[in-house]
C-alpha cells in the first residue's frame, strides 16, 4: 500500500534522517526510501546486538546503560529548546517501564539466541492485548484473539525447537524475555494514554524516558556493584562495547524515527507489514552471519507466528466479532438446509 497524499499535505510529515530531508521527492519515492531505511537500520541494529553478546562475560545491564546514555544524548539534541508537555510523574513511570523492557531484553541475550529473542518480541501482541483490556478497558474483535492464539502456538513450538537444538537455550532466559514482554504491554498502553492526552512529541518522550531510565539504572548498578565490573570489562573491550554500542544505538534511534514517519505517511498497517518482514530478514541474517544449529521446526513455527501477526494487521481493518462469525456459520447452514429441502430424493443422494 503506497501513500497517495499530495505533496503539500505530506510535507509536514516528510521523511527526515539526521540533517537530510526528502521533501523534493514524490510520496512514492519517499515511501520506498523509508522502507529501505527500516531494513538497513534494523538489520544493522540486530547484527551489532548479537555481535556484542558473542563476547564472553559481557553484561547485558551495562550495555543497556550505555545504550540509554546514547539515546538520551540523541533525544537531547532532538528536543533542544522545547518545554516539557507531560507531567514528570508520568515520565518517572515510563522510564521505569522502558528500563524494564529494554534492560530485560538485552539481559536475555546472555541466555538466548538472538532469533529466539526476536520471535518473543514479535509476539508482543499477547501481553499488549491483555494490558489494553486491563488498563484501558478496550474491547477487541475476534481476529485479535485468533492472532494471539496463533502467536502462542507458534511461540510454543519455536521454544521447543530451540530447547532441543540450541546449546545456548535457557529456561531462565525465556522467563526474562517473557517478563520483558510484560513491561512492553504496560509501557505501550501508558505511552498511548500520555501522548494522546498531552500531545507530546516523540523526541520529548525519548529524552525523558531514557534520560530518567539512565539515572535509575546507574544508581541501581552503583548500589549492587555491577557498574564497576561492567566498566572494567568494557574498558578492556572498548571497540566491542562502546563502539558497537554506539552503532547499535544510533541505528536503533534512527530506525524508530523512520518507522514513526512511515506510520504517519502510510498508515500503521503498512508500517507493521514492513517491520514484520524486517524481523524475518533479521532472523535470516542471524543464521547467515552467526553459527548456530538449525531445524525446519524453526521455519513452520515461525510461519505460524507470522500468520498471527498478519491476522492482527487484518483485525485493524475488520471489526469482525464472535457474534458475526456465529451468524455467518448459521447463514451457511441455513442456506444449505434450504437448498436440500428443495431437492428431490435422487438429488439429495447425489449431493451426499
Amino acid at each position: 500500500m503506497l501513500p497517495t497524499h499530495n505533496k503539500e499535505k505530506q510535507s509536514p510529515n516528510s521523511l527526515k534522517v539526521l540533517c537530510f530531508t526528502f521533501t523534493h521527492l514524490s510520496p512514492k519515492a519517499e515511501f520506498l526510501i523509508a522502507c529501505g531505511l527500516v531494513f538497513v537500520f534494523y538489520l544493522i541494529y540486530g547484527y551489532f546486538a548479537e555481535l556484542i553478546f558473542t563476547l564472553d562475560g559481557v553484561s547485558g545491564w551495562y550495555i543497556t546503560l550505555v545504550q540509554f546514555l546514547y539515546y538520551t544524548i540523541f533525544g537531547l539534541f532532538d528536543n533542544v529548546r522545547r518545554e516539557r508537555t507531560v507531567p514528570i510523574k508520568i515520565y518517572l513511570l515510563l522510564a521505569f517501564l522502558t528500563l524494564g523492557t529494554m534492560g530485560l531484553s538485552n539481559f536475555s541475550l546472555e541466555y538466548l539466541n538472538y532469533p529466539m529473542q526476536i520471535i518473543f518480541k514479535s509476539c508482543k501482541l499477547i501481553p499488549v492485548l491483555i494490558g489494553s483490556i486491563l488498563i484501558q478497558k478496550k474491547k477487541h474483535n475476534v481476529m485479535d484473539f485468533l492472532a494471539a492464539f496463533a502467536m502462542c502456538i507458534g511461540l510454543i513450538f519455536f521454544t521447543l525447537a530451540d530447547s532441543q537444538v540450541s546449546p545456548r537455550f535457557s529456561g531462565y532466559g525465556v522467563f526474562i524475555i517473557s517478563l520483558a514482554l510484560v513491561f512492553d504491554a504496560v509501557i505501550g498502553n501508558v505511552q498511548e494514554l500520555a501522548m494522546k492526552k498531552h500531545n507530546a512529541p516523540n523526541s520529548e518522550v525519548v529524552f525523558y524516558s531514557y534520560g530518567i531510565g539512565f539515572l535509575y539504572l546507574l544508581v541501581l548498578m552503583l548500589l549492587t556493584g555491577d557498574f564497576f565490573s561492567g566498566f572494567i570489562f568494557c574498558r578492556e573491550h572498548p571497540v566491542e562495547t562502546y563502539g558497537y554500542g554506539f552503532l547499535l544505538s544510533v541505528t536503533g534511534y534512527l530506525g524508530i524515527q523512520v518507522v514513526l514517519t512511515l506510520v504517519r505517511t502510510s498508515g500503521a498497517t503498512t508500517a507493521v507489514t514492513v517491520t514484520t518482514t524486517r524481523k524475518a530478514m533479521s532472523i535470516a541474517v542471524s543464521f547467515i552471519f552467526f553459527t548456530k544449529p538449525f531445524t525446519m521446526q524453526y521455519v513452520w513455527s515461525g510461519l505460524i507466528i507470522v500468520l498471527g501477526i498478519y491476522l492482527n494487521v487484518y483485525s485493524k481493518k475488520s471489526k469482525l466479532t464472535f457474534k458475526d462469525i456465529v451468524n455467518k456459520v448459521r447463514f451457511i447452514f441455513e442456506t444449505k438446509r434450504n437448498k436440500r429441502s428443495q431437492m428431490s430424493d435422487q438429488e439429495k443422494l447425489l449431493d451426499v
